[in-house]
């Protein structure tokens, strides 16, 4: 079942009247049979954007539709969707085959029939042999696979999966998504998945979608948006660790930072935001055509090293393979030149991406990379907070 936002909106007005433009014109197309990742940071719209595709919120503008067949007005239960949260909501006096059952009783379907959807749904997902136990008798994960065979069991025409996860240890989730992921090709069911955590919508995803305030930042396979992040915000967003940025420039095809010349780069001269991800650093035999650095710190994490240094003014993070270590204080760092990332200063976006867009567009990623800087300059909480009892303190000596 394909699914279509067109120039989806939703707009909250709080008490005072403030609008809080949550979904901001978004149009989206998600094939049928995928498994897409809604992805970004808290309060970027994603949830609401998935709650909008189920009939929870009414769109201020905009059309939702499920195939040819435009769902915008139906409440959730004419649309057909199958809907797990991050609080499983299972019902606790019902066994597990209850609990499944439940919306098969609603629909009216016959007891036979339900029946024997529920075992078949139960085997898919893990849990035949618990269909007689209670919800407080399960573990984080088995109560989870209670929630999504509840969810299937109707047969959906779309599944939508909100931070479904989130409860869960580290060691469950990594194994929870691979069942999602092998249910979710089992039945070939489009599945929406919203969540904040980057490894789990890359691993899963069959698609990635970044949000952030109520937009799509960049659209596509999870490796393809890593390795070509169309903007400076999806950049810093995927990468654990981050992506090293610094100004520089470039000048007869060298990278330079500063006055010094440090990486060969093929590109327009100018002075450009510059990316660097930590693991596309290469150790370097020789000093040519490489940074030569002084390591501040340190840290062997399995096969990989990390290295912390200062370059200028920015601290670096570089992760290579341990064996190509020989000398730990004074190393040379090369990078491929396709590795080192340009972006527009005043835009924010990607050297190569910026060919691809219209001025109007253009002008909308700027306005919201100049948002982004004007937010990041704002002192934050605990540094108001600060301020302000250093500045009571300064009063009180002043009073003495």
């Amino acid at each position: 079942m394909e699914i279509r936002l067109e120039n989806l909106t939703k707009i909250f007005i709080d008490k005072q009247k403030n609008e809080t433009r949550a979904i901001d014109n978004l149009n989206v197309v998600i094939e049928s049979g995928k498994l897409v990742g809604l992805l970004g940071p808290s309060g970027c719209g994603k949830s609401t954007t998935l709650f909008a595709i189920a009939g929870l919120h009414d769109p201020t503008e905009g059309r939702i539709y499920f195939g040819e067949d435009d769902v915008t007005k139906l409440s959730p239960d004419k649309r057909g969707i199958g809907l797990v949260f991050q609080n499983y909501a299972l019902y606790p006096h019902m066994t597990v085959k209850q609990n499944i059952m439940f919306p098969l009783e609603n629909l009216m379907v016959p007891r036979e029939e339900a029946l024997e959807r529920t075992q078949d749904i139960a085997n898919l997902v893990g849990i035949g042999a618990l269909l007689e136990r209670k919800p407080a008798q399960l573990s984080g994960g088995q109560q989870q696979r209670v929630a999504i065979a509840r969810a299937l069991v109707k047969m959906p025409r779309v599944l939508l999966l909100d931070e479904p996860l989130s409860n869960l240890d580290a060691r469950l989730r990594l194994h929870m998504r691979e069942e999602i992921k092998r249910i979710q090709r089992e039945t070939g069911i489009t599945t929406i998945f919203v969540t904040h955590d980057q490894e789990e919508a890359m691993s899963i995803s069959d698609q990635i979608i970044i949000m952030e305030t109520g937009k799509e930042m960049q659209r596509g396979r999870p490796q393809d948006i890593y390795n070509h992040p169309n903007n400076i915000f999806v950049a810093k967003f995927l990468g654990n660790p981050p992506i090293n940025i610094f100004r520089g420039r470039i000048k007869n095809n060298y990278l330079y930072y500063g006055d010094q010349k440090i990486l060969p780069k093929v590109a327009p001269d100018g002075e450009y935001d510059v990316g660097i991800r930590p693991e596309d650093f290469k150790v370097s035999p020789t000093p040519k055509d490489a940074i030569n650095i002084q390591a501040l710190d340190v840290s062997v994490i399995g096969r990989d090293t990390m290295i912390r240094f200062v370059y200028g003014d920015s601290e670096v993070r570089a992760l290579v393979e341990s064996e190509s270590l020989e000398n730990i204080t004074e190393i040379n760092l090369t990078v491929k030149d396709e590795k080192i990332h340009l972006f527009d200063i005043e835009t924010g976006l990607a050297l190569a991406y910026i060919p691809q867009l219209s001025e109007e567009e253009i002008k909308m990623y700027g306005d919201h990379h100049q948002m982004m800087l004007a937010r990041d300059a704002e002192p934050k909480a605990d540094e108001v907070e600060a301020q302000l009892v250093n500045k009571k303190k300064k009063n009180k000596k002043s009073n003495k």
